[in-house]
């Protein structure tokens, strides 16, 4: 490394002017930890990518807020897996982050593991192409079902009203994709009047719970009385299972409860968390508490990987 003119404590790959407000926070989080930080935005990304690649720059702590994992060649996605050949620390390396973001890879692991999940036929896209799907798989889903693409994100492929296999080709259209699932719907409770339906953060085995409005798409924190009312701390322990199982440190599930005391796993594994602000988006986005504690964790743990280093 005597070549390297330039080594960063933490650098942070995104793509995103919305999380401004996370990112605000991250870069405060350092400064008052003393550690250095830089931002690869897209206008750095490739300048960042030569310059690791000739040992210009190094970093000893790469947080991943954006990198497509479905397309290898992504610049961020070569940026990242280029960090992890330099000996960079990755939160979350690719090997232990592809697993657990490929639906059609996990599921069967948590099946093994004994998670509740929906009722799911795993599709290759050769399958669905050559026509391969016969009406007694689709029968044991119901109607209507869901369809997801295996690597997908941001609802987009996702149908939530399939009936048939021509939506299992539009859902191909949208999202081309090696294998999707095609999954019972599942009915969701209420609770107080709302659906219960969570979305529940995990950083480095801490835990943020909250309400996620599948219908409306906002967001409340849960509160410590709901938590006792409701035995919601299972939550938690849910998700810290998954994690267990993965070996991933940052990432958000998603969960049903479909009738008292059942939980169901409904979207595993969200790597590279979209942390908008309620500041910045009242409707939509994650309220700014947690968006700054998990902020001032990752940092956190991320002086504790050095550390340790």
């Amino acid at each position: 490394m005597e070549r390297v003119a330039r080594v960063y404590d933490v650098v942070m790959t995104h793509n995103l002017d919305a999380d401004e407000f996370f990112i605000h926070c991250v870069q405060r989080r350092c400064a008052e930890r003393s550690l250095s930080f830089f931002l690869i935005e897209p206008v750095w990304v490739e300048a960042f990518h030569e310059a690791l690649r000739v040992d210009r720059v190094w970093a000893r702590v790469l947080l991943n807020l954006h990198s497509e994992h479905h397309l290898p060649e992504d610049r961020f996605h070569r940026l990242v897996r280029m960090a992890g050949e330099r000996g960079v620390q990755v939160v979350d390396p690719l090997e232990v982050a592809l697993p657990a973001f490929d639906k059609a890879r996990l599921h069967p692991r948590l099946v093994e593991a004994g998670f509740e999940v929906p009722d799911t036929v795993i599709v290759s896209r050769e399958e669905a192409r050559d026509g391969q799907l016969d009406a007694g798989r689709l029968a044991q889903l119901g109607s209507p079902f869901v369809i997801k693409p295996a690597m997908g994100y941001g609802r987009r492929g996702v149908i939530l009203d399939a009936v048939g296999v021509k939506d299992l080709e539009r859902s191909m259209a949208v999202w081309p994709d090696a294998h999707y699932l095609l999954q019972r719907r599942e009915s969701v409770a209420e609770l107080d009047g709302q659906p219960a339906y969570f979305r529940v953060f995990h950083v480095f085995g801490s835990i943020w719970s909250c309400w996620w409005n599948c219908h409306t798409d906002g967001y409340r924190r849960v509160t410590d009385e709901e938590e006792r009312t409701h035995g919601l701390a299972v939550l938690g322990d849910l998700v810290r299972r998954v994690a267990a199982l993965t070996g991933m440190r940052f990432f958000s599930s998603e969960i049903a409860m479909t009738a008292p005391g059942r939980l169901v796993l409904i979207d595993y594994v969200n790597d590279q968390c979209h942390m908008l602000s309620q500041g910045a988006n009242p409707r939509m986005g994650v309220p700014n508490t947690v968006v700054a504690e998990i902020a001032g964790r990752l940092v956190d743990a991320a002086a504790g990987l050095i550390n340790r280093r």
